[in-house]
């Protein structure tokens, strides 16, 4: 009975499997984009709903909206339950919130384009 000699894999089958490979990465990495864009819009709904409480407790406190808008750092600071508040100030994405007086309720307004663009992007209304 003759041996076979093994034979080592041909060009073709080592390219098939590096575009298999390929694809299957494209693939994970197509997902982990939108997964990764869910979790900055999850950070950034947050942020604006504890900035916002933050923000008018200062106000409860005494704060003029105007005082505020200069130097939010400072209050968020001053309340004394963030632990980070130059963190805290950026969304998902790294970008500064922008805060504002709403002027029908004399309130404050903590926005993120970045928020508002990916929504927009998405066919979906800021809520």
């Amino acid at each position: 009975m003759k041996k076979r000699k093994k034979q080592p894999f041909t060009l073709m089958e080592i390219m098939i499997v590096i575009f298999l490979i390929g694809l299957i990465g494209g693939v994970i990495s197509y997902n982990m984009k939108g997964s990764m864009d869910e979790g900055r819009v999850f950070k950034t709904e947050r942020g604006i709903e504890q900035i916002g409480d933050t923000l008018r407790l200062a106000i409860a406190r005494g704060a003029t909206l105007k005082e505020i808008q200069e130097d939010p750092k400072f209050y968020i600071n001053q309340a004394g339950i963030v632990k980070d508040a130059d963190k805290l100030l950026k969304d998902g994405w790294g970008q500064p919130y922008e805060i504002v007086q709403d002027e029908t309720r004399s309130d404050i307004v903590v926005r993120s384009a970045k928020l508002t663009e990916y929504l927009q992007s998405k066919g979906r209304d800021k809520k």
